[in-house]
């Protein structure tokens, strides 16, 4: 693949190899799966390994949508604090799924180290650092619930950040221990090939078009032919369609983009040495961290305006870049990109039967590689027997968003004035 070509830096660089094939003629299987990214892929994988028959679809190619766009920190949690959580799903799931979402990076590394999936994997934590005093504040509050529940999860001022980041912009932050960073591509592709080895089928190239019940199967239907199943999940978060109808309709949209420079060598020694990933506590999130080749990566809620080498985008990173680490002088970009996250009203994902036998979990907010591998297990559990009251979190109605459309039209407006100001 030609980097003119790539999605993202990640699609252009990752170790694990892509996979594409047709669907060969009509099929019939246990679990139809629509979406080739994280949550796909780990339904496929484990219902796989509990004995189903499980069919991938995916109407580009594996890791297409956010999955091979995301940033590639593997997060605990949700970006909520744990009190949030706790006071908006209660005493009974609060609880339970802040302690199992908070294994949930655990449980990533464990698959990569079981299928030894190169993903350039890191596992030196993340840091949610301060913007400004009263985002310090607000990581004091979150280091104290993560202190009472025994989370591994550090509290630094800001001299102690400013030698794990490389520059002294940020006010404190939160090293979260459990935490750390891959290749997001080569992880999504490295799930595809365990879901191959342990008996699932990947199409990819075909969209499905139709969803429809006939008797208790159902059947969806695609541009390449019609697969039967007992049932369907639908991975698709926030590249959902129209499928079925109002799935698209329940979260705003929120993009988020990313430049790439060129590996930058030993001058960028002292910019992350442990490489941990960075995001932090502004309204409109910034993010940097450093690659295994070298490559600074930065981004920030919005779509790429422009081009890697130009335009609005290409300014707002040289900008950033030489505000945070002034000693490297001017840089030139290898890769830019945006991906879409679905953001829901409380920040909360979700967990629809839409009808019999059909699920989708949804609503990820930003936390797609821990919430999308996590609720495919989930899934298959689902799909084998598991006591609806053990899910991580209750299954609800699915409720639109009817400002939705409106909301993320204001957001990216925002976040496009967001990049003007901070690119003079």
């Amino acid at each position: 693949m030609t980097a003119q070509d790539a999605i993202s830096l990640w699609d252009a660089s990752a170790q694990e190899p892509d996979y594409r094939a047709p669907l060969d003629g009509d099929v019939s299987v246990d679990v139809a799966i629509v979406g080739g990214g994280f949550t796909g892929l780990s339904t496929a994988l484990h219902c796989a390994e509990k004995g189903l028959s499980a069919h991938v679809i995916e109407a580009e190619q594996i890791g297409y949508g956010g999955s091979g766009r995301n940033v590639g920190l593997v997060n605990a949690a949700l970006w909520l604090p744990p009190r949030k959580v706790r006071e908006q799903l209660g005493d009974t799931y609060g609880p339970r799924f802040i302690k199992r979402f908070g294994k949930g990076p655990e449980y990533v590394f464990s698959l990569i180290e079981k299928h030894q999936i190169r993903c350039e994997v890191t596992r030196t934590g993340t840091i949610h650092a301060a913007h400004g005093p009263s985002g310090f504040a607000n990581l004091q509050d979150r280091h104290k619930e993560w202190q009472r529940l025994g989370e591994p999860v550090d509290l630094l001022g800001r001299d102690e950040v400013s030698r794990l980041i490389g520059t002294d912009h940020f006010h404190g932050g939160l090293v979260d221990h459990r935490c750390g960073t891959i290749n997001p591509m080569g992880y999504c592709r490295g799930l595809a090939r365990a879901a191959l080895g342990a008996g699932a089928k990947i199409s990819t190239g075909l969209r499905a078009t139709r969803l429809h019940r006939d008797g208790n199967l159902w059947k969806v239907e695609t541009t390449k032919g019609v697969i039967t199943a007992k049932a369907v999940v639908l991975g698709t978060n926030a590249y959902s369609d129209d499928l079925w109808p109002g799935l698209k309709r329940i979260y705003t949209i929120i993009n988020y983009f990313q430049l790439a420079t060129r590996p930058l060598g030993p001058e960028a020694s002292d910019i992350l040495p442990g490489r941990q990933g960075v995001w932090d506590t502004g309204q409109i999130m910034f993010n940097v961290r450093r690659d295994a080749y070298d490559r600074l990566l930065i981004g920030s809620m919005g779509k790429v305006m422009g081009h890697k080498d130009r335009g609005l985008s290409h300014r707002w990173a040289r900008k950033q870049i030489a505000r945070l680490f002034p000693k490297l002088g001017p840089v030139e970009f290898e890769e830019a990109w945006h991906g879409q996250i679905a953001m829901t009203p409380d920040h909360l994902p979700r967990i629809h039967e839409l009808a019999p036998n059909l699920f989708t979990p949804i609503g990820y907010n930003g936390r797609g590689i821990t919430t999308g591998t996590m609720f495919g297990e989930t899934m298959a559990g689902l799909l084998t027997g598991m006591d609806r009251a053990d899910l991580p979190l209750p299954m609800t109605e699915m409720s639109t968003v009817p400002a939705a459309p409106l909301m993320s039209r204001l957001y990216q407006s925002a976040f496009t004035a967001n990049q003007l100001l901070k690119a003079i």
